[in-house]
């Protein structure tokens, strides 16, 4: 969506403020030994609190209230009562709702105690490449240039990005225009970021796999090549200088 008024700008940041701080709570809630059903419907009784819905849930049917994914699961893992956190567990949480018509999306991964896979370094640099994109992002940007520069900070880093998700607009609905702001440089994409729209950005960083490909369940999204998935995600509002980040209370840069 594009911001037009105010009471768009105080919508927003009351949708953003819900899922930022259910994200946030959830992160801090999670612990091993807890099956990833528990940890979902912590966050679905958050979520209530603020009198907001699923996003996931009333858009797809999708069989939890939020996306939970474990190690080599890239996305959309699906909060099952059999699948127990565990010591060491690359965890990924991703919490998007809607709150009185105005919808907003955050995502974080991180080691569930003690970094037992040795996968500290691919978390930090999944977070700082996200920080490095929300920076470069105002009215005017190339897409491509964003995706291009993910790409090659996770390259320098010795890392691969999914090539087949990204992040995309949002505000009236859980996925708007622009879609498909990938991961890596598509020369063929010549659009632009246009002030005051809204857009959540991902980074999609691996340490084996380059794209994404369904599981079974018919949601959960698992890389390819295995190894492991971390995602990081903000709600931005695209300006003439750096993005007003909607969802910065997730503390996933703290």
């Amino acid at each position: 969506m594009i911001i037009t008024s105010e009471n768009d700008l105080a919508g927003m940041r009351r949708a953003s403020e819900a899922v930022a701080l259910t994200l946030k709570e959830m992160r801090a809630y999670a612990c091993a030994g807890m099956s990833t059903k528990e940890l979902d419907n912590y966050g679905s009784q958050l979520l209530e609190k603020f009198g907001a819905k699923s996003a996931p849930y009333v858009t797809y049917q999708f069989p939890g209230y939020t996306c939970i994914s474990i190690n080599n699961e890239v996305c959309h893992g699906v909060p099952s009562a059999n699948r127990i956190i565990r010591e060491g567990d690359l965890l990924n949480i991703d919490v998007s709702a809607e709150l009185d018509g105005y919808w907003s999306d955050n995502g974080g991964s991180f080691i569930v105690g003690r970094d037992i896979y040795q996968q500290t370094d691919l978390v930090e640099t999944s977070r700082e490449i996200l920080r490095k994109a929300i920076n470069a992002i105002k009215g005017g940007v190339k897409i491509n240039e964003i995706g291009g520069l993910i790409e090659s900070e996770a390259k320098k880093h010795g890392y691969k990005v999914i090539k087949n998700l990204g992040g995309h607009g949002l505000g009236r609905a859980l996925h708007e225009l622009p879609d498909a702001i990938l991961n890596y440089r598509d020369r063929l994409d010549q659009r632009r970021f246009r002030k005051d729209t809204v857009v959540a950005i991902e980074t999609f960083i691996t340490t084996d796999s380059s794209w994404a490909v369904e599981a079974p369940d018919g949601f959960t999204l698992i890389g390819d090549k295995g190894g492991f998935s971390v995602q990081h995600e903000h709600t931005i509002i695209v300006t003439d200088g750096l993005p007003i980040i909607l969802t910065e209370q997730n503390g996933i840069w703290d």
